[in-house]
């Protein structure tokens, strides 16, 4: 309600992160929600590889609904649904990158908490408010070679703000884990609509609204959008 998603750069930026974590044999670790933004992050993983510029390392998908819900996308691609945008159509592993390696059973997540670098991670929650991805930031957050890539919003209160906010200490599973892996913000990629989209969206009603009532956000973005 108070900013605009800026998405000029956000694919430099993510392109950036990966190539820089990597050479330095360290582990991307990419909190994010389990339907759509997962899918959204592997379709940029597969572009970015197929293009050369990120090299061709493992890539784990530790999130068991994030993976139920790929299976409905790929089926969506494979029998081009009527929703997908027609450059979608036939590319069937538009969102599969060549290294991808699902991860379901809870005895493989463990395990892959302790795996080295290089290589990209990508586990629920997407604020880190839960799930098997605090884990994953308990083993990774406190060695330097490792990047923790925001990939959307993150509201007051979760783990995820904490760590935008610069903590060099967050709370996770009883005890206080130091930060010292990089964390980058890619709010850009969230999939809310910023202040122009939503301004947008109301004004594309066949008649402006008598009343419209600002119902969902962080009281000062609140009071933006209502101004």
């Amino acid at each position: 309600g108070d900013r605009r998603h800026s998405d000029e750069t956000v694919v430099e930026d993510f392109v950036g992160a990966l190539v820089r974590t990597l050479g330095r044999g360290g582990v991307v670790l990419i909190p994010a929600f389990a339907v759509d933004r997962t899918e959204v992050v592997l379709r940029l993983l597969r572009e970015s590889t197929d293009a050369g510029r990120v090299p061709e390392v493992p890539i784990y998908v530790d999130s068991p609904m994030a993976l139920a819900a790929l299976r409905v996308y790929r089926r969506a691609i494979e029998e081009s649904w009527p929703e997908l945008k027609p450059e979608l159509h036939a590319q069937l592993d538009a969102l599969i990158p060549e290294r991808l390696v699902e991860v379901r059973e809870v005895a493989e997540s463990r395990e892959l908490t302790q795996r080295g670098g290089p290589a990209i991670m990508i586990s629920a929650s997407g604020m880190a408010t839960g799930g098997r991805v605090l884990h994953h930031l308990a083993s990774r957050l406190p060695d330097a070679r490792n990047t923790v890539i925001l990939v959307g919003y993150q509201a007051e209160g979760t783990r995820g703000r904490s760590l935008l906010e610069g903590a060099r200490a967050l709370k996770l599973l009883g005890r206080y884990i130091p930060v010292r892996s990089e964390v980058v913000d890619l709010s850009a990629l969230s999939v809310h609509a910023d202040s122009e989209e939503l301004i947008a969206w109301v004004a594309s009603a066949p008649r402006a609204p008598e009343v419209t009532f600002v119902v969902h956000g962080e009281p000062r973005a609140s009071a933006a959008l209502r101004d």
